[in-house]
């Protein structure tokens, strides 16, 4: 791997290894939501909701689409549902694996 893509990835796992932004990925998994929709799910503040969906669409991590008058974030590939879904089997196999002696 160049030191191009390692400073790339290091920017991404950076911005995965916040717990507001992880927990609105998660989320997004389920469906599109308006920034509504996700401070009520999630218990937020509008603005740390506006301010780390800002982040994630910067990353190119979220993406909007328009329904009416509506603004619904969503996730803006199937990338980052695959890295999620195997960061989360790796935690499942590190932290809740039962060693066998």
């Amino acid at each position: 791997m160049n030191k191009k893509s390692i400073n790339e990835l290091e920017q991404i796992f950076k911005i995965l290894g916040n717990r507001q932004r992880l927990t609105i990925l998660t989320l997004l998994q389920e469906r599109p939501y308006t920034v509504s929709e996700i401070i009520a799910q999630l218990d937020m503040e509008q603005s740390a909701v506006s301010h780390q969906l800002k982040v994630l669409r910067e990353a190119q991590l979220v993406t909007t689409q328009r329904q009416g008058r509506l603004v619904l974030y969503c996730l803006s590939d199937s990338h980052i549902l695959i890295l999620l879904d195997n960061a989360l089997k790796h935690v499942d196999h590190v932290f809740h694996h039962d060693v066998v002696n």
